[in-house]
């Protein structure tokens, strides 16, 4: 029986975590830090509970089906599940999530060293899609181009980062905002939620599966086991660059003061810190942090839409590659704007999904109450969407 090498299960490991960690994930606990004040820790204490809890209990549940969405979503009816699987896909990949891959790792990592003009981010998100094109073409070496070589690379990035925002703090923690003196943990809690990571993780499972795959491991078992090992690498690495994150910026309220988003926390300390050299590690590692995540998105789209269309993998990718690289030069704001109530009306019955496939042993019929618990949370994630539309 072919098993996995200690080295493998490490580069798994790193992979599935630099399939998650993108832009948003970086520039968005910052924020947090500086505005929870002294109260960072409780926020962060909420913030780690949804941003990576949900997402490694995902990879988990996936990983018992082996990998597949609509093997978890068979409860609710194939033409359901296979409604809902192919939201998620298309949300999380060229009609939302992938194209925002290019536009926020353009504005907050290259921008600011050439400006915003279109010309400038269509040559950028040209050469960004011809790299995501290339790598995703061969999904059976992901766990050699992503798990040995990029994922490497952007973890001593965020390591330098994460060390440095510990070992070099720009300076002391400032007060809380009222709603972080109120409610830290709960303001935590809600914000990991709002990163929506979990629908990421239900399209990753598929790519780790087939990279699991890939190395001649066939057995069920041990591909649950060896995805759920991943799954956990990628959860403690998460929590660890979240943990150094929401301490950059709580100690950056003197250089920060009045940032609107992480993005701009980021900035103001990189340039504090790393001075004139700031920017253009900032901007590699966003890049790094944006490519690796498209890649798995678009590997992960393509992966599934080749097996409901008559469609090959790869046609598939250069059509997602194609179609996102249009999109992403729409611009982030509009991107936001469209993408936010779908993925919030998506989002609760895919958490329901999730939770209650780990319950399907304490009823006969699935499908009489996974199905009325989705239409349920899918109502209310709905009326969310229409209120922030």
């Amino acid at each position: 029986m072919k098993v996995l090498k200690g080295q493998d299960i490490l580069a798994l490991g790193f992979m599935t975590f630099a399939l998650f960690v993108g832009a948003g994930n970086i520039i968005f606990p910052p924020i947090v830090g500086l505005q929870s004040g002294p109260h960072v820790w409780m926020a962060a204490l909420g913030f780690l509970i949804t941003a990576v809890g949900l997402p490694v209990i995902t990879v988990v549940a996936l990983a018992k089906v082996g990998g597949a969405m609509d093997a978890l979503s068979s409860p609710i009816g194939k033409v359901a599940g296979g409604i809902l699987a192919a939201a998620c896909y298309l949300a999380v990949g060229p009609l939302f999530a992938t194209p925002r891959t290019a536009t926020v790792s353009f504005e907050v990592g290259l921008a600011p060293l050439t400006g915003e003009s279109p010309l400038a981010l269509f040559l950028y998100s040209s050469v960004y899609f011809l790299l995501v094109f290339f790598i995703s073409l061969y999904p059976g070496r992901l766990l050699d181009t992503v798990g040995r070589f990029l994922a490497p690379l952007k973890i001593i990035a965020l390591a330098v980062l994460g060390i440095a925002a510990f070992a070099l703090p720009a300076g002391d923690i400032g007060t809380a905002t009222p709603e972080y003196v109120a409610a830290p943990f709960s303001q935590g809690f809600i914000n990991g939620y709002l990163t929506m990571d979990t629908l990421g993780a239900l399209v990753f499972g598929i790519v780790i599966v087939n990279a699991i795959r890939s190395r001649g491991v066939e057995s069920p078992a041990l591909i649950t086991r060896y995805a759920i090992i991943a799954g956990m690498i990628a959860g403690v690495g998460l929590a660890l660059v979240y943990v150094s994150l929401f301490r950059l910026g709580s100690g950056s309220h003197e250089v920060a003061a009045g940032a609107a988003n992480g993005a701009a926390v980021l900035h103001a300390y990189v340039q504090h810190t790393f001075g004139s050299l700031g920017s253009g590690f900032l901007a590699v590692l966003i890049s790094l942090a944006c490519l690796v995540t498209a890649v798995g998105l678009t590997c992960a789209c393509a992966e599934y839409f080749s097996r409901v269309l008559p469609l090959s993998y790869k046609t598939l990718v250069i059509i997602l590659a194609v179609f996102s690289l249009f999109v992403s030069n729409l611009g982030l704001t509009k991107l936001i704007a469209f993408s936010i109530p779908v993925l919030t009306a998506i989002y609760p019955p895919c958490i329901v999904l999730v939770a209650l496939s780990f319950c399907k042993d304490f009823w006969r019929e699935q499908g009489r109450i996974v199905g009325p618990v989705m239409l349920v949370s899918f109502i209310f994630g709905l009326i969310d969407a229409l209120k922030g539309a």
